[in-house]
C-alpha cells in the first residue's frame, strides 16, 4: 500500500504534537521519587498540588527530590575518619557503612591503595563511583562483585569491618543482641552475628532515612562530582582534613612495616636514601587539590560540601558535631551526644593498645605527634607541605624547642564556612 503525501504530512504533524504534549507534561510539574509507599520518599517539589496526588500521577519518575540526605565522609588514612564515622554510626536514623571501597581496591588494584598511576586511579574511581551509587540506593548485591570468595546465596563472612556498623549488627541483619543494646563491641558483633545476609542488610538499609559512608579511598572531592550532581542521591560531602605531620606520625606508629624507613630516620637522624617520599607527598598533594576545589566554591558543590579539621573536632567535639549536623539539616540525637561524651575522655595508654579504636582523650591527641616526630622529619614535612599547611591554618615550627613546647598551639583559629 502506498501512502499519499498528505498522509505523511499528517503523521509527521501528529508525531510532533505527541512529543510536544509529552514535553509539556514532564516540565509542567517537578519530577518526584515515589518508588515505595512511604511518604518520606515523595519529593520536595512545588506545593501547588498535594504530594500524594503528584505521586499517584507520576509513580515511576526517579529524578530525586527525596527527603533523604545521604552523607559521604571523605578522608585519608589516619586522619580521624573512624571517629567521624561513629558520629553518624550512632544515629538511629542513619545506615552507616565502614570503608566498602576496601573491596574494590583489593580486587582491582591490591596493595595500591594510593597508587599514583593514572590508569590505576581511573579504574578504581570508576568502579568506586558505581558501587557508591548502588549502596546509597541500598543495593548491597553490587558488593558481591568485589567480595572474595563470592558470597553464596547473598551471604558472606568476609565484609570488611562489618562490626564497625551498628546497622549490620542489629535487626534485621543480626538478631544476636537486644533492640535496646547500643554499645555493641565490634568483635562481639563479628562473633555473635555470624555470616552477613546481604538481603537482610539491604532491608535494614531501606528502613533507615539516611545512608552514611566513610572512605579513605577517593583522593579528592572532584572525583565525586558525578555523584554529587546525581539528582537521585541528594549527597553531601564532609571532607575531613588533619595536619599532615599528625597523619605521618600516626602512620609511622600504626603501619610499622610500611613506614619502617621513616622510623629509621626518626631513630638515627639520617634520612634513608631509598625512603618512599610519596608516602608523604601524596597526602599533601591530594589535600591541596581537594581543598582548592572545595574552597573555589564551584556551583556543583553549593550546599553539598563542608570542610572539617580533625583538630577542631578533637578540641570541641560536641560543638563541632552539632555544626556538621546543622549543615546536613539533620537533628543530632541523644545516642550521638552520649557516644561523644563516653568516647572523647579516654587515656592515651588505651589509644596505644587499640590503634584502630575510637576511644581517646581527643584534646590531648590533637597535637600528640609533636612528642613523637623528630625535628628533622617535621622540618622536611613543613617544606614539602608548606602550601597546604598554610591553607588549612597549621603553624610551622622553627626549632626543636618550639616543637616540644606543648603550651604553644600550632592550630590557628580559622573558620571554614560551609558553601551554602
Amino acid at each position: 500500500m502506498q501512502c499519499s503525501w498528505k498522509a505523511v504530512v499528517l503523521l509527521a504533524l501528529a508525531s510532533i504534537a505527541i512529543q510536544y504534549t509529552a514535553i509539556r507534561t514532564f516540565t509542567a510539574k517537578p519530577f518526584q521519587m515515589c518508588p515505595i509507599p512511604n511518604p518520606l520518599n515523595c519529593g520536595l517539589g512545588q506545593e501547588a498540588e498535594p504530594l500524594e496526588r503528584v505521586c499517584d500521577e507520576y509513580p515511576y519518575f526517579t529524578y530525586n527530590v527525596s527527603r533523604k540526605t545521604h552523607i559521604l565522609i571523605l578522608a585519608t588514612t589516619r586522619s580521624g575518619s573512624s571517629f567521624v564515622g561513629q558520629l553518624f554510626n550512632q544515629h538511629s536514623d542513619v545506615f552507616y557503612l565502614f570503608e566498602p571501597l576496601y573491596h574494590v581496591q583489593t580486587t582491582l588494584i591490591p596493595r595500591l591503595a594510593h597508587s599514583r598511576n593514572a590508569a590505576d586511579r581511573r579504574v578504581m574511581l570508576g568502579a568506586s563511583r558505581d558501587l557508591l551509587r548502588s549502596l546509597y540506593h541500598c543495593d548491597l548485591y553490587f558488593l558481591e562483585s568485589y567480595i572474595k570468595p563470592v558470597p553464596s546465596n547473598h551471604t558472606t563472612d568476609k565484609l570488611f569491618r562489618r562490626g564497625a556498623s551498628r546497622a549490620l549488627c542489629s535487626v534485621p541483619a543480626c538478631d544476636a543482641f537486644s533492640p535496646g543494646e547500643t554499645n555493641i563491641e565490634e568483635g562481639d558483633c563479628v562473633r555473635k552475628c555470624a555470616s552477613l545476609n546481604l538481603t537482610l542488610a539491604a532491608d535494614g538499609c531501606r528502613e533507615h532515612r539516611h545512608v552514611a559512608i566513610k572512605t579513605v579511598r577517593v583522593p579528592e572531592v572532584g572525583d565525586l562530582r558525578a555523584l554529587v550532581e546525581d539528582p537521585r542521591l541528594n549527597l553531601k560531602v564532609i571532607q575531613l582534613v588533619r595536619d599532615p605531620r599528625g597523619i605521618l606520625s600516626s602512620r609511622i606508629e600504626t603501619f610499622r612495616d610500611t613506614y619502617r624507613l621513616w622510623r629509621i630516620w626518626r631513630a638515627t637522624g639520617r634520612k634513608p636514601y631509598n625512603l618512599d617520599l610519596t608516602q608523604l607527598t601524596t597526602i599533601c598533594d591530594d589535600f591541596l587539590s581537594s581543598v582548592s576545589t572545595g574552597m573555589s566554591r564551584p556551583p556543583w558543590l553549593k550546599g553539598r560540601y563542608m570542610l572539617v579539621r580533625y583538630e577542631d573536632l578533637a578540641l570541641n567535639p560536641l560543638q563541632r558535631t552539632k555544626e556538621i549536623y546543622d549543615f546536613l539539616g539533620l537533628t543530632m540525637d541523644k545516642n550521638v551526644v552520649d557516644w561523644i561524651q563516653n568516647n572523647t575522655r579516654g587515656s592515651n595508654e588505651l589509644l596505644a593498645k587499640h590503634k584502630y579504636g575510637t576511644v581517646r582523650d581527643s584534646a590531648a591527641n590533637a597535637e600528640s605527634w609533636r612528642l613523637k616526630l623528630s625535628y628533622d622529619i617535621v622540618d622536611y614535612t613543613q617544606t614539602v607541605c608548606q602550601q597546604i599547611l598554610q591553607e588549612l591554618g597549621y603553624k610551622t615550627v622553627r626549632s626543636l624547642e618550639e616543637l616540644k613546647n606543648m603550651s604553644l598551639s600550632l592550630i590557628e583559629d580559622k573558620t571554614f564556612v560551609p558553601f551554602l
